[in-house]
């Protein structure tokens, strides 16, 4: 796809959503195209990982999980994508911990919340954000948080959910849900930024894909922002201490330019004082028109005046679109750093706290997908031992296919 030049709203018939592209498929920016019109989804097979050798399958009976997948969480339909999920902290001896999972779906009012007992092999929906009957219009960015303590009158283990409120294509809101019984019903919390109409084009003023961290006594979303007139767009955070009032506006990245659209941020700690953000950035790496860009930050609301840098593997490849990243405590003692983007099957992993020069690709079972997630799963035992990780995703940027989940290896 190419950048468009001109105006265009997003409509069920068909849906640009995205900031422009790169010139190969594989390497196209985000948003992607949704509509009730596209084509019917691909029948995709479920393959299973190959065999796990002794290491693995040693760590695996330690922490009760093994590799698999993909598995079907569910066969959506058209424009389903952005897959999100939580692992739930509560959970009993020699079971599995509970996870939820979602995606975006145009079309589909709200966010439908899938629910595992099973480590993530089977999957059943179990409710709706909002609640069933309570949504209308477009719901778009959806993301999953587990309060880790108590917090503004919530218990903890309350489960927030973030996402982008399209209404009537007047506008965009960024919007804030609960849940105190483990995602069966939700009961909305507050606004936490509004923009414009969902145009995805510079010189337009929406807002989109919230991301959630709780730190210290502040819940932190980060969002996309289009609203600050020195830049096409910029991606910004706002803070709360009760969930239902939003500090100032911040800036944690802008472009070299204008016409640069920093975008789609998440961001994760790294082993006891680091902080990790990722992003997408167009135009300041050759053909690869989106490439995948990182902060390295001591506080996670600091990250405006951190150092950028382009994500290079060892060969000097730069994945682009729609990076998403975590950190597993597993593999070195410095851990590991798992980032995912839209480009590539492969994922790209770092045990240097960051460092620029340390990126190398680990291959996976687990397709591509746009906004991949990744949850690393914690588990008894040695640093030594390559970690597991739950991931969850959607087709690749512009394709067709269901939402898939699985565990991979860190090796």
């Amino acid at each position: 796809m190419e950048y468009r030049r001109q105006s265009q709203r997003i409509g069920f018939a068909a849906a640009q959503q995205g900031d422009g592209a790169a010139g190969r498929p594989a390497h196209v920016a985000r948003r992607a195209f949704l509509g009730t019109g596209a084509a019917a989804v691909a029948g995709l097979s479920v393959g299973m990982a190959g065999p796990a050798d002794a290491t693995s399958a040693s760590w695996g009976r330690l922490c009760g999980e093994v590799p698999f997948g993909p598995v079907i969480v569910d066969n959506a339909g058209s424009g389903a994508s952005y897959a999100r999920a939580v692992r739930l902290s509560e959970w009993q001896p020699g079971r599995s911990r509970t996870l939820l999972a979602t995606f975006q779906q145009f079309g589909s009012p709200g966010f439908p919340i899938f629910r595992s007992d099973d480590g993530g092999r089977t999957w059943h929906q179990q409710g709706n954000v909002p609640n069933t009957g309570e949504a209308a219009g477009v719901w778009l960015q959806p993301y999953l948080y587990e309060l880790p303590r108590a917090f503004a009158g919530l218990p903890k283990g309350a489960v927030l959910c973030a996402g982008n409120s399209l209404g009537n294509f007047s506008s965009t809101k960024i919007v804030l849900y609960a849940s105190t019984d483990r995602g069966l019903t939700w009961s909305f919390l507050s606004t936490v930024a509004e923009g414009g109409a969902p145009i995805p084009e510079n010189g337009h003023t929406p807002v989109w894909e919230p991301f959630l961290l709780l730190h210290r006594d502040r819940l932190i979303c980060y969002y996309s922002d289009q609203r600050d007139p020195k830049y096409g767009q910029k991606i910004s955070h706002q803070a709360s201490t009760d969930l239902r009032q939003w500090g100032p506006v911040v800036t944690d990245s802008v472009g070299t330019d204008y016409s640069q659209r920093p975008g789609m941020a998440t961001v994760a700690q790294v082993h006891r004082r680091m902080w990790i953000m990722t992003h997408e950035a167009g135009g300041d790496s050759g053909d690869n028109f989106y490439a995948v860009h990182y902060k390295m930050a001591r506080d996670p609301e600091s990250f405006g005046p951190a150092a950028e840098h382009v994500l290079h593997d060892q060969n000097g490849y730069v994945p682009s679109a729609s990076p998403t990243v975590s950190w597993s405590d597993s593999g070195g003692r410095m851990g590991t750093i798992v980032v995912s983007a839209n480009s590539d099957q492969d994922f790209f992993v770092n045990r240097a706290l960051g460092d620029p020069g340390e990126w190398t690709r680990l291959s996976s079972a687990m397709p591509r997908g746009y906004s991949r997630f990744t949850i690393p799963l914690a588990g008894p035992g040695s640093w030594r031992r390559p970690g597991l990780v739950f991931v969850v995703t959607g087709p690749p940027y512009g394709e067709q296919g269901p939402i898939q989940a699985g565990v991979i290896q860190l090796r």
